[in-house]
């Protein structure tokens, strides 16, 4: 049964993709004008078949890596509430640094609405977790929008657009079917229905595999718990505090973590994301019978990672890889099939969309383009990447290494990790001797890092 669901989700997203596929093309002859933009929520980076995990079934996704362009190491910088899939949103939809975006957007152009300034038309089903006025700024047309963090995937409480801005109450509803297949449609019905001679950006913002983890039908028994092998860095616990044990993700299983109960967790999360593979290959199916498919760019990511048993955390509230880097896949006309492990931002994505579109962006933005990398005329990123958590966590990430330090209470804990050797980081070096200037150098460009960004707690 497993291989025929297998097999009938490859067929739709080949279907999907015919015509679409093509050879790389020069920059000239390339032409995207229109934008889908589909968004998972809680999804680890690696957490696709095609990138080599060894569980998880993504045909879907699979494709898509295969067709387009990846970047394999993309993060987030890390978040100052623990709800971190709010600022990771606030920064891309800004292009700005944690600590220079209201999680609210308040007083903020953001990505959709600088395009509908150019004449776009702007659509979103699905989450939004910014506030109702920047919402209301950023998109002209919309179909059960999410307005929250999490949800009973089965009773999605959703507005449909409301141009006054306001969402009152009385206008929420309860939609029957499982939230990423009614996202999905709602983003089919528009693709079947829009032909607007603008055009378009479309955000579907599914709100898994974000628990409460409860895959649908088939896929609630799809994995095995038992056949599912733990990660290398699983703990019972983590061998320190570092300040997130009392946060809702960490209450979600016993402590200390018991492998069983772990897999199970593992079992359902990878369930949701290989329904939502199959939604998006609906969502791929609709855009190939569309007049839309040779001229949109399909982008795929997710607002952040999760430990999901890793170093004996759950959540993402925390500033290791399992938690701070996100997938983010490329697919489209002048996009080359290939891959990038140049580190860089999630929210560098607002200036690449705009120079694909030839709209300038915007001046006040600390993002980068990433369209130099994508076409191969650059292979180099930021000499450095700063990472936050809180006013507990804080990390730097330069070539190969990542520095951490933690504070909390009165104590401070330092973490050293190769991440070319040693990318479960399982090996904390800091204690080594021979690598002591190291951890000096980074100490330093840590705290500089963080006085130049603006980080309210920087001393």
């Amino acid at each position: 049964m497993y291989s025929e669901i297998l097999t009938t989700i490859s067929l739709c997203f080949s279907l999907a993709l015919a015509g679409n596929a093509h050879e790389p093309q020069s920059p000239a002859a390339a032409k995207i004008r229109n934008i889908l933009f589909l968004f998972a929520d809680d999804m680890q980076a690696e957490a696709i078949g095609a990138f080599g995990h060894p569980v998880v079934k993504t045909p879907v996704l699979d494709r898509l890596v295969h067709e387009g362009f990846s970047f394999r190491q993309c993060y987030i910088m890390g978040s100052n509430v623990p709800a971190v899939c709010i600022p990771s949103r606030a920064m891309l939809w800004s292009g700005r640094n944690l600590w220079r975006v209201p999680n609210d957007l308040a007083n903020t152009t953001t990505l959709p609405e600088l395009l509908r300034k150019h004449g776009y038309e702007t659509f979103i089903t699905g989450k939004w977790h910014n506030g109702r006025p920047s919402l209301a700024r950023s998109f002209s047309q919309g179909k059960a929008i999410f307005l929250g963090g999490m949800s009973d995937h089965f009773k999605v409480p959703v507005f449909d657009y409301d141009p006054t801005g306001k969402y009152p109450p009385k206008d929420q509803r309860l939609v029957e079917g499982f939230s990423s297949e009614v996202f999905a449609e709602a983003a089919c019905h528009f693709l079947d229905s829009y032909r607007g001679e603008k055009p378009f950006f479309l955000l579907t913002s599914f709100t898994a595999p974000h628990d409460p983890r409860t895959p649908p039908g088939r896929y609630a028994t799809m994995y095995d718990p038992t056949k599912i092998p733990m990660p290398p860095n699983f703990l019972p616990q983590h061998p320190f505090d570092i300040g997130v044990s009392q946060i809702r993700d960490e209450l979600l299983a016993a402590s200390p973590r018991n492998s069983d109960e772990i897999r199970q967790h593992l079992a359902d999360y990878y369930g949701m994301i290989t329904h939502m593979d199959s939604q998006i290959g609906k969502i791929l199916s609709a855009l190939k019978e569309s007049p839309f498919a040779q001229e949109t760019l399909i982008i795929f990511s997710s607002d952040n990672g999760l430990a999901v048993g890793q170093h004996g955390l759950l959540g993402k509230q925390n500033l290791y890889e399992h938690s701070i880097r996100v997938p983010l896949i490329l697919v489209g006309p002048g996009i080359p099939h290939g891959q990038s492990s140049v580190p860089v931002y999630l929210h560098d994505l607002f200036p690449t969309i705009c120079e694909l579109l030839g709209i300038a962006p915007l001046g006040d933005i600390d993002a980068r383009s990433l369209v130099a990398i994508i076409r191969g005329t650059c292979t180099e990123g930021r000499p450095q990447l700063l990472f936050a958590y809180g006013a507990e966590q804080r990390a730097i990430r330069q070539g190969p290494w990542k520095f951490i330090r933690y504070r909390v209470g009165n104590k401070e804990t330092f973490q050293l990790f190769n991440l070319t050797d040693d990318p479960w980081e399982l090996q904390n070096l800091v204690n080594d001797p021979k690598h002591a200037a190291l951890c000096q150098q980074l100490r330093t460009l840590l705290e500089e890092e963080c006085r130049l960004q603006n980080d309210p707690y920087a001393n």
